[in-house]
């Protein structure tokens, strides 16, 4: 690779996961977001029965998965018009990938943004530029990734910034991508797809969606993208040559998650529930929290080099990450992530007051 990867940002982490672990109560991980629920039985019991598979799956996904997709897509995401899904392994993988995929060499990523989108950038050996929430103000580019609700801040676009984004898409020719692996925990706004706002019309248009956090299924590796047929149908043509595909229990178990909705109520109140019992105890130390609308993310400052507030929690015990992982904008936050039991939450929660 011409471009050097950066260091895996967590490696900085570590030392402060040492003076966590040195709380006499133990650490408290509130620094990487993976689920620690359980797994839904009915998806798990449909994975075993899967279990037996010698033959290869189908990259396109089999015909019972993809009718799953495309039914969740028009009556969750509001997706009109043609469309084409494709199963993915997992939505890291699509994120460092896809701009490799479709030969992009400029792209547009959030200013405060998941790390992968410019590393996805830096194996394409393509120019990575931050911008802001405004499109009118992107510059030209083969590919832009925008991201809501947010990871970290959980920020939520408006319908006048999410219709912006397609213009700028319109007018450059471009793929504008939506990664929505979020959008299922709402908070105190109203999360829409991308899709829902392109009038049918979904030429260079994508959106990304993952069950890892939606159905706890971080492990399985499960995912998807919905949206422009033919552009989908070029990247489908690549990944079966290079043997991209979802393995068949995986597949399984993805389409009996999207045809049930009651599991993911069930998880997005245990998120919400963690993060209102968080916010009071974080604010009463001195942090303000911006934005955290939706997700599983608490994104909050006090106004000091965000490895100073790491360093403050860690000495209690509690591993968070520091904002700097996702951009220079976030030097001054933290994200605290919601992915601790219920006990584990109410512990931090003690460990704060105190």
């Amino acid at each position: 690779m011409r471009s050097q990867l950066p260091d895996f940002p967590w490696d900085a982490l570590a030392p402060f996961g040492e003076i966590a672990r040195s709380h006499p109560e133990g650490i408290i991980d509130l620094s990487v977001g993976t689920p620690v629920d359980s797994t839904p039985e009915f998806i798990q019991s449909a994975f075993r029965d899967s279990s037996n598979s010698p033959s290869y799956p189908v990259t396109a996904g089999t015909a019972e998965l993809r009718e799953a997709i495309r039914s969740w897509a028009i009556s969750r995401l509001g997706a009109t018009g043609d469309f084409d899904v494709l199963p993915l392994i997992g939505s890291k993988e699509l994120v460092a990938w896809l701009a490799t995929i479709v030969e992009a060499k400029k792209i547009l990523i959030p200013e405060i943004a998941y790390p992968t989108y410019h590393v996805g950038a830096l194996i394409a050996q393509a120019e990575s530029i931050p911008v802001g929430i405004d499109s009118v103000q992107w510059p030209s580019a083969d590919l832009a990734w925008i991201n809501s609700p947010s990871n970290p801040t959980g920020r939520v676009h408006s319908t006048q910034e999410l219709m912006a984004s397609i213009e700028w898409s319109r007018t450059n020719s471009a793929i504008l991508i939506s990664d929505e692996c979020y959008l299922e925990f709402d908070h105190t706004a109203q999360s829409t797809s991308i899709l829902a706002h392109t009038n049918g019309d979904n030429r260079n248009i994508l959106a990304l969606h993952s069950l890892s956090k939606r159905s706890s299924m971080a492990g399985y590796r499960a995912a998807f993208m919905v949206g422009d047929s033919a552009l989908i149908a070029k990247i489908r043509e690549l990944r079966k040559h290079a043997g991209m595909m979802v393995a068949l229990p995986v597949q399984n178990a993805m389409t009996v998650a999207l045809k049930d909705d009651e599991h993911v109520a069930q998880q997005r109140a245990r998120y919400n529930a963690r993060r209102d019992a968080l916010r009071p105890a974080l604010e009463a130390c001195g942090f303000r929290i911006e934005f955290s609308n939706s997700g599983l993310y608490i994104w909050c400052t006090r106004d000091e080099d965000a490895w100073a507030s790491v360093e403050w929690l860690a000495q209690r015990g509690i591993l968070a990450t520091p904002g700097g992982f996702y951009g220079e904008k976030g030097k001054n936050h933290i994200r605290i992530a919601m992915t601790a039991t219920d006990s584990q939450i109410s512990d931090a929660v003690r460990r704060l007051k105190a």
